[in-house]
């Protein structure tokens, strides 16, 4: 039956070739008839629903929406692009650098996703970035700041190194901050680089919209730079975005006090999941909640901004997911890739192990259970140090698909006329990454 999941799961992606096919009605049937044939009840099977991911989509993307509705979320993207001075390269840089600020400091990733998909997509919608190159980025940064020492990664590993008998260094939580840095800046440059040959990041200048806002209390639309080279503003046809209606309250003292009220919701947000490790996604809904009340904004509008067909794709497709665990199709796939070999080699095929798991399952739990087969490499002399960043990175580059919550948060904060192309591209890139990213940390580590 492990078996049989895999082959299924092969024969759902080669089915989205057909127009049209629901990827995430198909996995939810999947599962259910897999279930049947493998004597798996149906209670079981829907116990694999991620109800915690349905409640962190639907709650983040409802306060989005009020920030979007109200014109705040407008408003933020044209402060920050005053603050970099319209370059380009450097609005993309800026998802980069809050994500990695957000986990450094101890955010748990997916709540640090929430956070910074909306920012990067909504760069990327307005001038006609790359959608892919701003959510990569975003969540490179994310995973830049994964291995400090307040990070649920560093923590983690440090404490894991402990019980298994791992001695590391006192300077293994610097080493590990810096392994995760260093990885995700040169993940940065290569993608800016990318993007800036190609023409996924126009080049040039954007100049920054005046700081009022237009009549109807929307942010306006950000000029040309005199180098001809800015994209059209986020209403053009031919930008794929809808155009901003704002429900907010139409005079410049209302507007002030929608943008203030919330701003410091969403800093609410950010502080209680944060300090207080609080669930974001109902922190979400609550917020959303009060400044629907509050601003007295139509909550068919909200709802209707929730991408529904997203919540269906990501949670059909765990739901599938989950069942294959069960049934242990992974475990299966780990045992294929082990072969025998020297430490350095054992230690490649443990971060391709990682990284083929991690592709579908919690980052975070394939860590913790391919931990227990580090030590003995690390009694036959690879390093302490190096083998942790290898396994715990391996485990996380490949995150950036449409299979996991990750995936699903990019996809809920994009445009909706670029989700299908967008899901496509972050299929194509999860997969390159599973055979190239654990080679690559491998071979940046493991002799370290």
């Amino acid at each position: 039956m492990a078996t049989l999941s895999i082959i299924i799961l092969v024969a759902l992606f080669a089915a989205t070739l057909i127009p049209a096919f629901d990827l995430g009605l198909g996995a939810l049937a999947a599962a259910f008839l897999i279930g049947l044939a493998a004597d798996v009840a149906a209670d079981d099977v829907t116990g694999f629903f991620p109800a915690d991911f349905f409640v962190l989509i639907v709650g983040v993307t409802a306060l989005f929406a009020v920030a979007h509705l109200n014109g705040t979320l407008d408003w933020l993207l044209d402060l920050l692009l005053r603050l970099v001075r319209g370059r380009l390269v450097l609005i993309v840089l800026v998802p980069f650098v809050i994500g990695a600020v957000l986990t450094a400091v101890g955010t748990l990733p997916a709540a640090a996703t929430a956070i910074v998909s909306p920012i990067a997509l909504g760069f990327a919608a307005r001038y006609r970035i790359s959608p892919l190159i701003a959510a990569v980025l975003g969540v490179t940064g994310i995973i830049s700041g994964l291995l400090s020492p307040l990070a649920v990664y560093g923590v983690t590993a440090r404490e894991l190194s402990e019980k298994q008998g791992i001695a590391l260094p006192g300077s293994a939580p610097v080493s590990f901050l810096l392994g995760g840095l260093v990885t995700g800046l040169l993940v940065c440059a290569a993608l800016l680089a990318a993007g800036t040959r190609t023409g996924a990041i126009p080049p040039g200048r954007i100049s920054a919209p005046p700081a009022s806002a237009a009549p109807d209390g929307s942010a306006p639309a950000p000029s040309a730079a005199p180098d001809g080279s800015a994209p059209e503003p986020s209403g053009a046809p031919s930008g794929g975005t809808a155009t901003l209606v704002s429900t907010a309250p139409a005079g410049t003292r209302e507007r002030r006090g929608a943008r203030v009220l919330t701003i410091g919701c969403l800093l609410a947000v950010v502080v209680l999941s944060v300090a207080f490790d609080m669930n974001v996604g109902y922190l979400g809904l609550t917020a959303a909640l009060i400044l629907q009340l509050a601003l007295r904004l139509p909550s068919g509008e909200i709802v209707s901004r929730i991408p529904w067909n997203v919540v269906l794709l990501i949670g059909g497709l765990l739901t599938y997911v989950g069942l294959m665990q069960h049934l242990g199709a992974f475990k299966q796939i780990s045992d294929f890739l082990r072969v025998d070999g020297s430490p350095l080699l054992s230690l490649l095929v443990l971060c391709y192990i990682a990284g083929v798991t991690s592709f579908a399952a919690s980052s975070i739990a394939v860590f913790v259970t391919t931990m227990p087969l580090l030590p003995p490499l690390v009694a036959d002399g690879v390093s302490p140090v190096g083998g942790v960043l290898a396994l715990a990175l391996a485990s996380v580059m490949v995150d950036i698909n449409p299979l996991g919550i990750t995936g699903g948060l990019i996809l809920g904060a994009a445009e909706p006329a670029a989700r299908p192309r967008l899901f496509r591209n972050l299929l194509i890139y999860g997969l390159i990454s599973i055979p190239v990213a654990p080679f690559l940390t491998w071979l940046a580590f493991g002799w370290w």
